[in-house]
C-alpha cells in the first residue's frame, strides 16, 4: 500500500483535477489518497471564521454561500449530470454543518469556532474528487477521516492519539483496503473524544499522509506538488531555486522546524520511526524524478537552504528592577508561552532581558504581552522577517541580508537566523 497526498494547488481547476488521472492509473494499488481543500478555500473559510466571531453573522453567511456555490460550479464542471446530483446532495449535509458552525462561533472561543469552520473545506473536496474517480471508473471510497484521526483538545494545533488512531485506521481504512479497494480521505483535520472538529496545523495533510502510511505499513509516500522536487527556497520569493536530489530525514525535520513550508513539522517522525520513504513529485510533470527523503544519503553535499518567514514579532521582556532573567524568570516565561499555545521562532536572552520572535497571531499576542506584563517591561517589533539559513556561506548570508537592519542574530556551524525588518 501506498499514499498519495494531493495538496490544494494540484486540484484548484477542474482541468487540474482531470490532469491527476494519469497519475491513479499508473499508481500501484491500493492507494490511500489524502486530498486538502480546493485552492484558496482555506483562507475564505477563515473569512468566514473571523467575520463570524466579529458578531457579523450575516456577512459569514453570505460568504458561506458563495463558497458552496463555487463548490457546485467546480463539481458541476466535472461530474456528469447523474454524479452531480449525487454530489451535491452529499455536500448538502457540510454545508449545513458549516452554517452550524457559523451560528455556533463565539470569539471567546475562536481556536474551537475556527477548526469547526475550516474543516468543510477538505469535507467538500474529497466528496467531488471521490464522486469524479469513481465516475471515471477508479475504485475509490471516501472516508470521513474524522471517524479514524482521534485528537486531543488543542484547537489549530490538535495532538493526534496515535494508539487510538491506528486501531481506527485498521478498523475502518484497512477494512476498505483488504476488500481490494482504494481511499480517498482528507488531510488536515481530525477529532476529539466528543467528536468536535480539530486541525493539526496548517499544511497539515503533509502529517495526515505519513500517519496513513505508518498506521497502515505502507511501502511509500509520495507528495505531488507544482514544483519539480525540494527545492532549496520558496520559488515564489526567490527566483534561482536549486532541486534537491535526495535528502535525509534529519535535514527536513531541520528545515521544517525553522519553518519551511515544503513539509509539515510533525510529518517525519512516523516515516522515520518506520522507515518509509518520502517522495516529492510534480503533478504537472509526473515523468520529472523529484526528490527521495530517506533515513540516510550518502556523500550528501546540501546547497545553502534558505526558509523566510514573514509576518513574524520580536517580543522583548525585560525585567522591571533590572534582576538578572534566572532559571525561574526563564520557566515563568515559558509556561506563559505554552499555556497560550505560542511557538517560539528563535529565541535569545541576556542579562536582564528575554527576546522571542513569533508568528504574528493578534489573538494570542494580545493576551501574551498581558501577562508578560505583569512582572516583566515590554516592547514589540512589528512587521520583521525570520531568515534562516542551513549551510550558509558568508557569500549567502551578506545578499540576503544587505540593505536590511539585523535586530536579533544567531550563528551555530551549520546555521544562521536573524530576524530583519
Amino acid at each position: 500500500m501506498q499514499v498519495y497526498k494531493f495538496g490544494g494547488a494540484s486540484i484548484a481547476t477542474p482541468d487540474r483535477a482531470r490532469a491527476l488521472l494519469p497519475i491513479f492509473k499508473e499508481a500501484q494499488q491500493p492507494v490511500v489518497a489524502v486530498i486538502s481543500a480546493l485552492g484558496k478555500t482555506t483562507n475564505a473559510l477563515e473569512d468566514i471564521v473571523n467575520a463570524a466571531c466579529k458578531g457579523d453573522k450575516q456577512k459569514a453567511k453570505e460568504l458561506a454561500h458563495k463558497l458552496e456555490q463555487q463548490h457546485l460550479d467546480y463539481a458541476k464542471d466535472l461530474l456528469n449530470e447523474k454524479q452531480f446530483t449525487v454530489a451535491a446532495n452529499a455536500m448538502n449535509v457540510y454545508f449545513t454543518e458549516l452554517q452550524w458552525a457559523i451560528d455556533d462561533a463565539q470569539p471567546e472561543r475562536y481556536d474551537y469556532s475556527y477548526d469547526q469552520v475550516v474543516c468543510i473545506g477538505e469535507l467538500l473536496s474529497t466528496l467531488i474528487i471521490a464522486f469524479y474517480l469513481q465516475q471515471e471508473g477508479y475504485d475509490y471510497e471516501w472516508v470521513d477521516v474524522r471517524d479514524v484521526l482521534r485528537t486531543d483538545d488543542v484547537f489549530r494545533d490538535a495532538r493526534v492519539d496515535v494508539e487510538y488512531s491506528e486501531k481506527r485506521a485498521k478498523e475502518v481504512i484497512g477494512k476498505i483496503l483488504a476488500a481490494g479497494k482504494n481511499v480517498l480521505t482528507q488531510g488536515f483535520i481530525g477529532a476529539t473524544a466528543d467528536n468536535a472538529s480539530v486541525t493539526l496545523g496548517r499544511e497539515g495533510s503533509d502529517y495526515t499522509a505519513a500517519l496513513m502510511a505508518a498506521m497502515l505499513h505502507g511501502n511509500a509516500v509520495t507528495i505531488w506538488k507544482d514544483v519539480e522536487g525540494l527545492l532549496n527556497a520558496d520559488p515564489r520569493l526567490f527566483k534561482e531555486t536549486i532541486k534537491i536530489d535526495a535528502v535525509s530525514y534529519y535535514e527536513v525535520i531541520e528545515m521544517a522546524y525553522y519553518g519551511a513550508q515544503v513539509i509539515h513539522p510533525k510529518t517525519i517522525k512516523p516515516l522515520q520511526n518506520n522507515n518509509i520513504p518520502l517522495y516529492v513529485k510534480c503533478f504537472l510533470d509526473r515523468s520529472l524524478s523529484g526528490t527521495v527523503i530517506q533515513n540516510e544519503v550518502r556523500d550528501a553535499a546540501y546547497p545553502p537552504i534558505i526558509v523566510w518567514k514573514q509576518d513574524q514579532v520580536l517580543v522583548q521582556a525585560t525585567t522591571k528592577d533590572f534582576s538578572f532573567i534566572t532559571e525561574d524568570n526563564l520557566s515563568d516565561i515559558y509556561d506563559i508561552f505554552h499555556e497560550l499555545n505560542i511557538k517560539i521562532n528563535l529565541m535569545q536572552n541576556a542579562a536582564i532581558s528575554f527576546v522571542a520572535c513569533v508568528d504574528r497571531r493578534e489573538d494570542k499576542l494580545q493576551k501574551l504581552i498581558e501577562q508578560l506584563g505583569v512582572n516583566y517591561k515590554v516592547l514589540r517589533n512589528e512587521d520583521v522577517s525570520l531568515l534562516t539559513i542551513r549551510h550558509y556561506t558568508p557569500e549567502v548570508f551578506f545578499d540576503l541580508t544587505k540593505n536590511k537592519v539585523v535586530l536579533l542574530e544567531q550563528k551555530t556551524r551549520h546555521t544562521v537566523q536573524v530576524v530583519v525588518m
